[in-house]
């Protein structure tokens, strides 16, 4: 598996897979043909069915324009064989003539594939040598060790560091979104509701409270995205809520360390990691149970560990964090990450706490593991069909009819 800086990734809204991944080719592919006369891009499958409400050609066109004019083309009926999020860019120069025409894939997460058996341009290093949370698990129960040690024995040095970085931009995403009033931008007029479920929190008593605050960090960081601003994936930009809410409420609630946020973040990266080593976290791939679902499994495997979960108690917490969003569709109404995205990050958030104690009640023993929910999501995914992935022509999305 990849460094947790893979997965971690501090960007702007509103996604993941459909602003950061394209951009990011972009920026590759301007490098290679800077003195290009004209570009044209093409975007296939779920990146053109919902690229305009996830503002994909403005990413594209705020690199490449800087250089030349660019042509977007948009194809949301034509899938290309790797991936649903599919893009072709063409470099010309002054005769008109084609210098290169190279096809990659926005796979989930702000990550990029060239769809090939020996991929080589987006090749970094494999820093874990074990794939799969059985076999994490084992190491953790065999060493007396906890997940985060495991991520320290792998990664370099700097990954505390790195992780702090995360933690900070998660906070402050928290509270610029508390801070915001007003309307969401597109057709649609959501307005921001974090201010006051916050100031609503306030007069319940300490249960209720605790989980409408929990609602209201959620709700902040979702809107911050959004609006296009700076938020960490976690493991996307469309699930980036829920993570950050759990962190910060328990930090504020409970007095936790940043060291000890830290090797939360560390121990629920690798669960994202495995997800994302196994299956996908990539909701035009398999919905958003790959999404808000391992957002859900990453901060109920958090929250355990915080509350001296063991690494058996851990598994348990994620795993049931992932298994009951199984199924759960992508249908962004108008492609953009507001409805019903928004509000899923606080539930998430909340089943995530929940899950921490069920967990907390059990020795950890159970029938079902982390490594086969993943197989049955990725298997449940790819069955489903493609107006349930982000197409914006299934499900909830069609509410506007």
């Amino acid at each position: 598996m990849k460094s947790l800086k893979e997965l971690y990734k501090i960007g702007k809204g509103p996604s993941s897979s459909h602003t950061m991944g394209p951009q990011k080719a972009a920026r590759m592919f301007l490098e290679k043909h800077p003195q290009a006369r004209r570009y044209e891009v093409s975007l296939y499958g779920s990146l053109a069915a919902t690229g305009k409400g996830h503002m994909t050609d403005v990413a594209i066109k705020e690199v490449l324009q800087k250089a030349a004019p660019v042509e977007i083309r948009w194809y949301p009926q034509v899938f290309l064989p790797y991936h649903p999020n599919g893009m072709t860019f063409k470099a010309y120069d002054a005769a008109g003539l084609l210098e290169e025409e190279w096809t990659c894939y926005s796979v989930g997460g702000g990550a990029l594939s060239e769809g090939k058996a020996e991929e080589k341009t987006f090749l970094t290093p494999e820093v874990y040598d074990l794939n799969t949370l059985a076999d994490i698990l084992s190491w953790c129960e065999k060493h007396g060790r906890g997940y985060w040690e495991y991520v320290a024995q792998c990664e370099d040095d700097d990954i505390w560091d790195y992780l702090m970085e995360v933690w900070r931009v998660m906070q402050a995403s928290v509270e610029r979104g508390l801070d915001q009033e007003g309307a969401l931008p597109g057709p649609l007029n959501v307005p921001r509701k974090a201010n006051k479920y916050y100031v609503k929190a306030s007069g319940y008593k300490a249960h209720l409270q605790s989980r409408g605050l929990v609602y209201a960090y959620a709700l902040a960081v979702s809107e911050e995205n959004a609006s296009g601003g700076t938020i960490v994936t976690a493991p996307t930009c469309g699930s980036c809520g829920v993570m950050p809410a759990v962190l910060y409420h328990l930090s504020r609630g409970h007095g936790f360390s940043d060291m000890r946020i830290l090797h939360a973040l560390a121990t629920a990266g690798l669960f994202g990691n495995v997800v994302k080593q196994n299956a996908s976290i990539s909701g035009a791939d398999v919905g958003c149970q790959g999404e808000v679902g391992v957002a859900c499994a990453m901060a109920a495997a958090a929250a355990c560990q915080l509350f001296g979960g063991s690494p058996a108690q851990i598994e348990y917490a994620a795993e049931m964090g992932l298994e009951h969003h199984l199924g759960m569709t992508c249908d962004p109404v108008c492609g953009l990450v507001q409805i019903p995205c928004i509000e899923r990050n606080a539930f998430a958030a909340a089943r995530a706490l929940d899950s921490n104690l069920y967990s907390a009640f059990s020795d950890g023993k159970h029938n079902v593991s982390f490594d086969r929910v993943v197989q049955v999501m990725k298997q449940t995914g790819h069955d489903l069909p493609s107006l349930y992935k982000e197409t914006s022509e299934g499900g909830l999305a069609k509410i506007t009819e």
